[in-house]
Protein backbone atom coordinates (compact mmCIF):
# COMPACT_ATOMS: atom_id res chain seq x y z
CA UNK A 1 0.00 0.00 0.00
CA UNK A 2 1.36 3.28 -0.86
CA UNK A 3 1.90 5.94 1.72
CA UNK A 4 1.08 9.60 1.67
CA UNK A 5 2.83 12.69 3.99
CA UNK A 6 1.80 12.37 7.28
CA UNK A 7 0.55 15.68 8.48
CA UNK A 8 1.58 16.96 11.49
CA UNK A 9 -0.40 19.80 13.41
CA UNK A 10 1.74 22.94 14.08
CA UNK A 11 1.49 25.99 16.03
CA UNK A 12 1.83 29.63 15.22
CA UNK A 13 2.46 32.57 17.26
CA UNK A 14 -1.03 34.03 17.65
CA UNK A 15 -1.59 36.45 19.84
CA UNK A 16 -4.11 38.59 20.56
CA UNK A 17 -8.03 39.92 19.72
CA UNK A 18 -9.52 42.83 21.00
CA UNK A 19 -12.69 44.98 20.62
CA UNK A 20 -12.36 47.89 18.50
CA UNK A 21 -14.76 50.44 16.47
CA UNK A 22 -12.87 50.46 13.67
CA UNK A 23 -11.96 47.63 10.95
CA UNK A 24 -8.26 47.78 12.75
CA UNK A 25 -9.22 44.67 14.36
CA UNK A 26 -12.71 43.64 15.71
CA UNK A 27 -15.75 45.58 14.39
CA UNK A 28 -18.87 44.35 16.25
CA UNK A 29 -22.21 45.62 14.64
CA UNK A 30 -25.91 44.78 16.49
CA UNK A 31 -28.47 45.03 13.83
CA UNK A 32 -31.25 47.70 14.52
CA UNK A 33 -33.70 44.74 13.67
CA UNK A 34 -34.60 41.72 14.78
CA UNK A 35 -32.42 39.09 13.49
CA UNK A 36 -33.89 36.55 15.73
CA UNK A 37 -36.82 34.42 14.30
CA UNK A 38 -38.22 32.41 17.23
CA UNK A 39 -16.18 12.10 28.83
CA UNK A 40 -13.35 12.87 26.33
CA UNK A 41 -11.14 9.17 25.14
CA UNK A 42 -7.30 8.86 24.69
CA UNK A 43 -6.27 10.30 22.08
CA UNK A 44 -3.54 8.33 19.99
CA UNK A 45 -1.28 8.17 17.03
CA UNK A 46 -2.63 6.95 14.19
CA UNK A 47 -1.27 6.26 10.70
CA UNK A 48 -1.59 8.23 7.67
CA UNK A 49 -1.88 5.61 5.31
CA UNK A 50 -3.25 5.85 1.39
CA UNK A 51 -7.09 4.76 2.10
CA UNK A 52 -7.20 7.61 5.47
CA UNK A 53 -5.79 10.98 5.89
CA UNK A 54 -5.49 11.23 9.92
CA UNK A 55 -3.15 13.86 12.09
CA UNK A 56 -0.67 12.08 14.67
CA UNK A 57 -2.31 13.90 17.78
CA UNK A 58 0.27 13.33 20.49
CA UNK A 59 2.64 15.75 21.05
CA UNK A 60 1.25 18.74 20.04
CA UNK A 61 -0.45 22.18 21.50
CA UNK A 62 -3.74 21.62 19.01
CA UNK A 63 -6.97 22.96 20.60
CA UNK A 64 -8.98 19.98 21.90
CA UNK A 65 -12.01 21.44 19.90
CA UNK A 66 -10.52 20.75 16.64
CA UNK A 67 -8.40 18.49 14.70
CA UNK A 68 -6.79 18.94 11.39
CA UNK A 69 -7.01 16.26 9.06
CA UNK A 70 -5.72 17.65 6.23
CA UNK A 71 -4.34 21.00 4.70
CA UNK A 72 -3.18 22.47 1.31
CA UNK A 73 -0.13 21.82 0.18
CA UNK A 74 2.75 24.38 0.96
CA UNK A 75 2.59 26.84 -2.12
CA UNK A 76 -0.10 25.16 -3.89
CA UNK A 77 -3.94 25.99 -4.67
CA UNK A 78 -6.87 23.54 -4.21
CA UNK A 79 -9.57 24.93 -6.47
CA UNK A 80 -12.32 23.17 -8.11
CA UNK A 81 -10.61 21.68 -10.65
CA UNK A 82 -7.60 20.32 -8.83
CA UNK A 83 -10.73 18.32 -6.36
CA UNK A 84 -12.63 15.18 -7.32
CA UNK A 85 -14.80 13.05 -5.52
CA UNK A 86 -15.29 9.00 -4.88
CA UNK A 87 -18.75 8.03 -4.08
CA UNK A 88 -19.07 4.38 -2.62
CA UNK A 89 -21.32 2.75 -0.32
CA UNK A 90 -17.94 1.31 1.25
CA UNK A 91 -18.12 5.14 2.59
CA UNK A 92 -21.74 4.96 4.27
CA UNK A 93 -22.06 5.00 7.69
CA UNK A 94 -21.44 1.74 9.58
CA UNK A 95 -24.54 0.03 10.98
CA UNK A 96 -24.37 -0.98 15.12
CA UNK A 97 -27.15 -3.85 15.75
CA UNK A 98 -28.37 -2.25 19.24
CA UNK A 99 -28.04 1.45 18.31
CA UNK A 100 -30.43 2.01 15.36
CA UNK A 101 -33.49 2.22 17.22
CA UNK A 102 -32.06 4.73 20.00
CA UNK A 103 -31.25 6.52 16.92
CA UNK A 104 -34.82 6.50 15.93
CA UNK A 105 -36.02 7.43 19.39
CA UNK A 106 -33.61 10.37 19.67
CA UNK A 107 -35.27 11.46 15.74
CA UNK A 108 -38.97 11.31 17.27
CA UNK A 109 -37.98 12.91 20.61
CA UNK A 110 -36.29 15.79 18.32
CA UNK A 111 -39.47 16.40 16.22
CA UNK A 112 -41.92 16.38 19.21
CA UNK A 113 -39.42 19.28 20.29
CA UNK A 114 -39.03 21.05 16.80
CA UNK A 115 -42.06 19.66 14.31
CA UNK A 116 -40.14 21.88 11.47
CA UNK A 117 -37.07 19.49 11.94
CA UNK A 118 -36.49 17.43 8.13
CA UNK A 119 -34.51 14.24 7.70
CA UNK A 120 -32.37 15.76 4.67
CA UNK A 121 -29.91 14.21 2.84
CA UNK A 122 -26.30 14.93 3.17
CA UNK A 123 -22.80 13.62 1.83
CA UNK A 124 -21.00 11.51 4.44
CA UNK A 125 -17.30 12.15 4.80
CA UNK A 126 -15.17 9.08 4.79
CA UNK A 127 -11.64 9.92 3.92
CA UNK A 128 -9.26 12.10 1.57
CA UNK A 129 -6.00 11.68 -0.75
CA UNK A 130 -4.03 13.87 -1.94
CA UNK A 131 -1.97 12.48 -4.97
CA UNK A 132 -0.27 14.12 -7.82
CA UNK A 133 -1.55 17.86 -6.62
CA UNK A 134 -5.42 16.77 -6.59
CA UNK A 135 -7.46 15.79 -3.93
CA UNK A 136 -9.74 13.05 -3.73
CA UNK A 137 -12.64 13.08 -1.35
CA UNK A 138 -14.59 9.71 -0.22
CA UNK A 139 -18.13 9.95 0.19
CA UNK A 140 -21.15 8.35 1.08
CA UNK A 141 -24.64 9.48 2.07
CA UNK A 142 -25.89 9.93 5.14
CA UNK A 143 -28.99 12.42 7.06
CA UNK A 144 -29.59 14.87 9.59
CA UNK A 145 -31.65 12.33 11.51
CA UNK A 146 -28.55 9.98 11.51
CA UNK A 147 -26.29 13.27 12.61
CA UNK A 148 -28.61 13.78 15.44
CA UNK A 149 -28.37 9.90 16.95
CA UNK A 150 -24.73 9.43 16.39
CA UNK A 151 -22.55 12.74 16.61
CA UNK A 152 -25.04 14.54 18.39
CA UNK A 153 -25.67 11.65 20.57
CA UNK A 154 -24.68 10.87 24.61
CA UNK A 155 -23.19 7.87 23.51
CA UNK A 156 -21.01 9.30 20.77
CA UNK A 157 -17.86 8.58 22.30
CA UNK A 158 -18.87 5.02 23.06
CA UNK A 159 -19.78 5.05 19.39
CA UNK A 160 -16.01 5.87 18.47
CA UNK A 161 -14.67 3.33 20.64
CA UNK A 162 -16.65 1.01 19.29
CA UNK A 163 -15.52 2.10 15.73
CA UNK A 164 -11.62 1.72 16.62
CA UNK A 165 -12.45 -2.06 18.66
CA UNK A 166 -14.26 -3.19 14.95
CA UNK A 167 -13.41 -1.12 12.03
CA UNK A 168 -9.79 0.95 13.26
CA UNK A 169 -11.92 3.74 12.29
CA UNK A 170 -13.60 5.74 15.09
CA UNK A 171 -15.99 7.49 13.00
CA UNK A 172 -17.03 4.17 10.96
CA UNK A 173 -20.94 4.49 13.25
CA UNK A 174 -20.96 8.16 13.03
CA UNK A 175 -22.90 9.99 10.80
CA UNK A 176 -20.36 12.42 9.79
CA UNK A 177 -22.41 15.09 7.18
CA UNK A 178 -19.74 16.96 5.72
CA UNK A 179 -19.56 21.20 6.40
CA UNK A 180 -18.16 23.39 4.86
CA UNK A 181 -17.12 27.20 6.23
CA UNK A 182 -14.94 30.14 4.80
CA UNK A 183 -12.73 32.53 5.58
CA UNK A 184 -14.35 35.48 4.03
CA UNK A 185 -11.77 38.28 3.03
CA UNK A 186 -12.78 42.05 2.65
CA UNK A 187 -11.32 44.37 -0.08
CA UNK A 188 -10.04 46.45 2.91
CA UNK A 189 -8.25 43.38 4.55
CA UNK A 190 -10.75 42.34 7.14
CA UNK A 191 -12.11 39.16 7.89
CA UNK A 192 -16.09 37.86 8.26
CA UNK A 193 -16.88 36.43 11.58
CA UNK A 194 -20.46 36.23 12.68
CA UNK A 195 -21.93 36.26 16.27
CA UNK A 196 -24.30 32.98 16.73
CA UNK A 197 -28.30 33.64 17.74
CA UNK A 198 -28.65 31.78 20.86
CA UNK A 199 -31.94 30.17 19.30
CA UNK A 200 -29.43 27.94 16.94
CA UNK A 201 -28.86 23.95 17.44
CA UNK A 202 -25.41 24.32 17.56
CA UNK A 203 -22.71 26.58 19.21
CA UNK A 204 -25.70 28.84 20.20
CA UNK A 205 -23.81 32.48 20.94
CA UNK A 206 -20.62 31.69 20.13
CA UNK A 207 -18.64 33.32 17.54
CA UNK A 208 -18.28 31.42 13.38
CA UNK A 209 -17.31 32.43 9.80
CA UNK A 210 -20.22 31.71 6.87
CA UNK A 211 -20.47 28.38 6.81
CA UNK A 212 -23.28 25.07 6.35
CA UNK A 213 -23.74 21.64 4.44
CA UNK A 214 -23.21 21.32 0.24
CA UNK A 215 -26.79 19.95 -0.27
CA UNK A 216 -27.15 16.02 -2.60
CA UNK A 217 -30.49 17.46 -3.61
CA UNK A 218 -29.27 20.36 -5.33
CA UNK A 219 -26.97 17.62 -7.87
CA UNK A 220 -29.92 16.03 -8.89
CA UNK A 221 -33.25 16.72 -10.90
CA UNK A 222 -36.43 14.98 -10.62
CA UNK A 223 -35.57 13.21 -7.35
CA UNK A 224 -37.14 13.61 -4.20
CA UNK A 225 -34.80 14.30 -1.42
CA UNK A 226 -35.69 11.20 0.62
CA UNK A 227 -35.29 9.20 -2.37
CA UNK A 228 -31.46 10.44 -3.21
CA UNK A 229 -29.30 7.01 -3.48
CA UNK A 230 -25.63 6.85 -4.44
CA UNK A 231 -26.52 6.17 -8.04
CA UNK A 232 -27.94 9.68 -8.49
CA UNK A 233 -24.88 11.17 -7.69
CA UNK A 234 -22.52 11.87 -10.55
CA UNK A 235 -18.85 13.27 -9.22
CA UNK A 236 -18.17 16.35 -11.25
CA UNK A 237 -21.85 17.89 -9.88
CA UNK A 238 -20.78 16.95 -6.22
CA UNK A 239 -17.36 18.69 -6.48
CA UNK A 240 -19.60 21.69 -7.99
CA UNK A 241 -21.74 21.93 -5.54
CA UNK A 242 -18.84 21.89 -2.86
CA UNK A 243 -17.73 24.70 -4.29
CA UNK A 244 -20.78 26.60 -4.91
CA UNK A 245 -22.58 25.88 -1.85
CA UNK A 246 -19.95 27.87 0.06
CA UNK A 247 -20.79 30.80 -2.18
CA UNK A 248 -24.46 30.80 -1.68
CA UNK A 249 -24.17 30.67 2.22
CA UNK A 250 -21.75 33.40 2.20
CA UNK A 251 -24.62 35.06 0.13
CA UNK A 252 -27.33 34.02 2.07
CA UNK A 253 -26.03 34.41 6.16
CA UNK A 254 -23.78 37.57 5.03
CA UNK A 255 -26.28 38.96 2.55
CA UNK A 256 -23.39 39.97 -0.09
CA UNK A 257 -23.92 39.57 -4.24
CA UNK A 258 -22.11 36.44 -5.78
CA UNK A 259 -20.80 38.48 -8.04
CA UNK A 260 -18.61 40.00 -5.70
CA UNK A 261 -17.03 37.23 -4.46
CA UNK A 262 -13.91 34.96 -5.71
CA UNK A 263 -13.71 31.53 -6.73
CA UNK A 264 -13.41 29.58 -3.42
CA UNK A 265 -10.15 28.21 -2.86
CA UNK A 266 -9.73 24.95 -0.77
CA UNK A 267 -7.88 25.50 2.60
CA UNK A 268 -8.35 22.46 4.15
CA UNK A 269 -10.34 19.90 6.39
CA UNK A 270 -10.75 20.13 10.07
CA UNK A 271 -12.25 18.17 12.42
CA UNK A 272 -15.34 19.53 14.97
CA UNK A 273 -14.33 17.53 17.94
CA UNK A 274 -17.65 18.90 20.29
CA UNK A 275 -19.84 16.70 17.75
CA UNK A 276 -17.35 13.30 17.39
CA UNK A 277 -14.87 15.17 14.74
CA UNK A 278 -17.66 15.79 12.15
CA UNK A 279 -15.53 16.79 9.23
CA UNK A 280 -15.53 20.54 7.29
CA UNK A 281 -14.30 21.60 4.30
CA UNK A 282 -12.75 24.90 5.26
CA UNK A 283 -12.42 27.59 2.11
CA UNK A 284 -10.88 30.97 1.39
CA UNK A 285 -12.81 33.69 -0.65
CA UNK A 286 -12.01 37.14 -1.65
CA UNK A 287 -15.22 39.50 -1.62
CA UNK A 288 -14.96 42.58 -3.28
CA UNK A 289 -16.63 44.54 -1.18
CA UNK A 290 -15.25 46.85 1.89
CA UNK A 291 -16.05 46.08 5.09
CA UNK A 292 -18.90 48.68 5.85
CA UNK A 293 -20.38 47.72 2.62
CA UNK A 294 -20.41 44.66 3.90
CA UNK A 295 -21.66 45.51 7.34
CA UNK A 296 -24.39 47.36 5.44
CA UNK A 297 -25.49 44.87 3.34
CA UNK A 298 -25.46 42.74 6.72
CA UNK A 299 -27.91 45.13 8.64
CA UNK A 300 -30.61 44.87 6.03
CA UNK A 301 -30.57 40.77 6.53
CA UNK A 302 -30.73 38.21 3.56
CA UNK A 303 -32.52 34.41 3.79
CA UNK A 304 -30.97 33.42 6.46
CA UNK A 305 -30.51 36.65 8.82
CA UNK A 306 -31.91 34.70 11.53
CA UNK A 307 -29.21 32.66 12.48
CA UNK A 308 -26.75 35.04 13.78
CA UNK A 309 -27.24 38.60 15.55
CA UNK A 310 -23.54 40.30 15.10
CA UNK A 311 -20.97 40.55 12.50
CA UNK A 312 -17.62 41.02 13.19
CA UNK A 313 -14.26 42.28 11.21
CA UNK A 314 -11.08 41.75 12.24
CA UNK A 315 -7.68 42.74 10.40
CA UNK A 316 -5.90 39.80 8.47
CA UNK A 317 -2.70 40.78 10.98
CA UNK A 318 -4.81 40.57 14.01
CA UNK A 319 -6.57 36.83 13.05
CA UNK A 320 -2.87 35.37 12.35
CA UNK A 321 -2.42 36.31 16.16
CA UNK A 322 -5.54 35.08 17.41
CA UNK A 323 -4.71 31.70 18.84
CA UNK A 324 -2.92 33.12 21.65
CA UNK A 325 -5.24 35.26 23.12
CA UNK A 326 -7.33 32.69 25.55
CA UNK A 327 -10.58 34.96 25.55
CA UNK A 328 -10.93 35.67 21.84
CA UNK A 329 -9.76 32.05 20.48
CA UNK A 330 -12.26 30.36 23.38
CA UNK A 331 -15.52 32.73 22.02
CA UNK A 332 -15.16 31.12 18.32
CA UNK A 333 -16.78 27.89 17.98
CA UNK A 334 -15.25 25.00 16.43
CA UNK A 335 -15.80 25.32 12.86
CA UNK A 336 -14.06 29.17 13.02
CA UNK A 337 -11.22 27.94 15.00
CA UNK A 338 -10.90 25.59 12.07
CA UNK A 339 -11.00 27.93 9.54
CA UNK A 340 -8.63 30.61 11.16
CA UNK A 341 -5.93 27.63 12.11
CA UNK A 342 -6.24 26.48 8.42
CA UNK A 343 -5.95 30.08 6.92
CA UNK A 344 -3.06 30.63 9.16
CA UNK A 345 -1.04 27.20 8.06
CA UNK A 346 -2.02 27.83 4.40
CA UNK A 347 -2.17 31.95 4.18
CA UNK A 348 1.67 32.69 2.63
CA UNK A 349 0.35 31.70 -1.11
CA UNK A 350 -2.86 33.11 -1.24
CA UNK A 351 -2.19 36.49 -0.97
Amino acid sequence: MKTLVKFKYQRLPLTYWKAASTCGTITQEKSTSSRVKGTDWKRRELRCEEHRLLPCLEGTNMDPDISIMFQCPFMGELTQDKVQVEISPTYNRRVLRGHEQKIEDIWQQRRQEKPWLFDGAKFRFHSAKLENGTLTLRLGLTCYKDYLGTNWSAEATLLQQQGLADFDDSQAYLAEPLGVGAMLHTADNCFVFLRRSDQVAEAAGQVDIPGGHPEPKATVKDVPEESIQLEHLVGVLVVQELFSSILGEIRDEVNVPLESLSRPVLLGIARNNKSAGRASAEFYVRCKLTSEEVRQRYLIGGPEAQESTNIIFMKREDVLMLEENANGWRELCPSAKGGVKLYSLVCPQLD
